[in-house]
């Protein structure tokens, strides 16, 4: 998987390992393309994965088999011939400026030009085609005093685990909804960790408007584990529903979490608040790309504009797995399949027929894994409360910006999210509004009376991720980027 690092020009570059990116990359380089897999982290597995090949977690029973099921991508990538390369931040990903007559004689797609760091050295890797299967973030959960130590997300919190088999001591109290919350739990149980409580934020009235929904949910090839594991949490853990506030405090640090039920205010003495209320695509390069991207009311999202088969807006560039819309993994990997297949017939290497063909069952895993996701998405759908703020609650943290500094700033003018850059630095941290942007275009939207659809969101552009100066100015200069400056 390993190796070619002086080689800098690829038919495919898949960015992000994770079950989509190790589908793509394997069956695009099994079929004679040259792919090289980008990743930051040292090793393949994504968020989901994360740390398979070398968790020190060895009692299998603790992750469930649904993580180990990560192991068996590695061996279709390995034999594929894939160039992987870890520890590849990747901050750009653009066509190249082009005066003229194409230099390099090729026919079909113009050639893409990915700007990536790696062990700190910056790199220009041209390819023919770019899968980008960058997953998912945390969505944020922005309540009072989130930003204090002792709360983090579920998610970071599972990575722990996963990378260090490490659990919370002291009292550990988890908040919110959403399958990875209950799996997280499962996981804690498993572990023999602490869990004092989980306070349940689902609102009531989700149920409602999913039960139409639940035929479907039925035929889900998850509906059985899925009730098996959270009747086993419920068993064993003290689970309260229907909580309708919550707020961290503490003196520097957390020391208790207050939330509201029935109208009623209760406290718990809190070391550890694990929060979490779902996920929604990381696509922060997908839209410094360029690629279009529109508003998910069913999963309160912006998610970038994809066809069938991954492509996007941007010639040359698509996406799969959950960073093109949430799934979960086992979409994901058959979503990087039909992806890699479709990039194939784009470069030349296999007509339509076989592209439909050999996609077939790959369509079909793919709408096996979706069967009553409506159903999840509709159920666990944040309470308004939880996505929009009160205006004590910081919502961005880079910049320690509040909701209601974001209110007053709409009052004043500012009509979306980069408006609101120029009014208060919202998004324009080292998070690059990975952890404000979701929560900044809904208050804005709420005070303004009008969708998110309208509002919108930040306009990014690259490096979105950090790069340093030196980094930059040793980057390989082209002759017109020399022209350029010697001219002006």
């Amino acid at each position: 998987m390993s190796g070619q690092a002086t080689r800098f020009d690829f038919d495919i570059a898949v960015i992000g390992a994770g079950p989509a990116g190790l589908a793509a990359a394997a069956l695009a380089a099994g079929r004679g393309a040259s792919v090289v897999l980008l990743d930051e982290q040292a090793e393949p597995g994504g968020q989901i994965y994360r740390a398979v090949t070398e968790t020190p977690v060895r009692d299998r029973k603790v992750l469930g088999p649904d993580y180990w099921h990560g192991a068996e991508l590695l061996g279709p990538l390995r034999d594929s011939g894939a160039v992987h390369w870890p520890g590849s931040v990747v901050w750009s990903v653009a066509r190249p400026r082009e005066d003229g007559p194409r230099k390099d004689g090729a026919d079909g797609p113009r050639r893409i030009q990915i700007g990536l760091s790696r062990n700190g050295v910056a790199a220009l890797l041209t390819v023919r085609h770019v899968i980008m299967a960058t997953g998912a973030l945390e969505r944020p959960f922005p309540i009072p005093g989130w930003t204090l130590p002792g709360v983090l997300g579920a998610g970071a919190a599972q990575v722990l685990l996963k990378t260090s088999g490490l659990v919370p001591s002291g009292a550990t109290v988890m908040a919110g909804s959403g399958p990875l919350l209950w799996l997280l739990a499962w996981q804690y149980l498993q572990a023999g960790a602490r869990i004092d409580a989980i306070l349940d934020t689902t609102p009531r009235e989700n149920w409602r408007a999913a039960l139409p929904l639940l035929p479907g949910f039925l035929r889900s090839p998850y509906l059985g584990k899925g009730m098996k594991l959270m009747l086993e949490v419920r068993r064993k853990l003290t689970v309260i529903g229907n909580v309708t506030g919550l707020r961290a405090q503490g003196d520097g640090v957390l020391k208790s979490v207050t939330y509201s039920r029935n109208g009623v205010e209760q406290r718990l003495p809190a070391d550890t608040l694990l929060l979490h209320q779902g996920v929604v695509p990381n696509l922060n390069l997908a839209n410094a790309t360029g690629c279009a991207q529109r508003w998910d009311e069913v999963q309160r999202c912006w998610r970038p504009t994809t066809d069938d088969w991954g492509a996007t807006s941007v010639e040359g560039v698509a996406l799969a797995g959950d960073g093109a819309g949430i799934g979960g993994a086992r979409a994901a990997e058959e979503a990087g399949r039909l992806a890699a297949l479709d990039a194939l017939h784009r470069l030349g290497r296999i007509d339509r027929t076989q592209r439909d063909e050999a996609a077939a069952p790959f369509r079909a895993a793919l709408d096996r894994a979706l069967t009553g996701r409506a159903f999840l998405d509709t159920l666990y759908r944040p309470a308004e409360p939880f996505r929009v703020p009160a205006d004590d609650t910081i919502v961005c943290r880079c910049e320690e910006i509040t909701a209601g500094a974001v209110r007053e700033a709409v009052r004043l003018g500012c009509s979306g999210p980069n408006q609101a850059k120029s009014f208060l630095r919202c998004g324009m941290g080292p998070c690059q509004g990975r952890l404000c942007g979701p929560t900044v275009t809904e208050v804005i939207a709420a005070e303004r009376g009008v969708s998110p659809a309208e509002v919108g969101y930040y306009r990014l552009r690259p490096p979105v991720k950090p790069i340093t100066l030196a980094e930059l100015a040793a980057l390989p200069k082209t002759e017109a980027d020399i022209d350029a400056v010697l001219k002006h």
